[in-house]
């Protein structure tokens, strides 16, 4: 069975950073594509950011670009988000999720992703 534990998360002011773990077991993160989605209060669920088994290509949502970094451990079997330059706006509940395989036109997607983390909640204030 494959289980997502989350760690990381909290509060930080504007500017700051922050840094979220998703470790998996019950599967290899080297073989699933894994991403990040957030929830802010009030609003839908959307796309962080993601990669996949091959890890040659990361996608970010705009709204990210330049300032979170997806990244992998394959010896600790950990999937990470560094969130740098943090706003308000990034304030949300985040969650990493996994699939075995997730076609690109759809790695935004996360009616793709079964498997996901138990979410972490991000608070950044002005």
């Amino acid at each position: 069975q494959v289980q997502l534990e989350q760690s990381g998360g909290g509060s930080v002011k504007a500017g700051g950073a922050l840094r979220l773990s998703c470790t998996a077991t019950g599967a290899t993160v080297s073989r699933y594509t894994t991403g990040w989605f957030r929830q802010a209060p009030g609003k839908g669920r959307e796309f962080v950011a993601a990669m996949r088994a091959s890890a040659t290509h990361k996608y970010y949502a705009d709204s990210v670009k330049g300032r979170f970094t997806i990244s992998r451990d394959n010896a600790k079997n950990t999937v990470d988000l560094q969130m740098n330059s943090l706003q308000p706006d990034d304030t949300a509940v985040y969650y990493c999720a996994s699939n075995p395989y997730v076609i690109l036109s759809a790695i935004e997607r996360e009616d793709q992703y079964q498997f996901w983390g138990q979410g972490t909640q991000v608070t950044v204030s002005s």
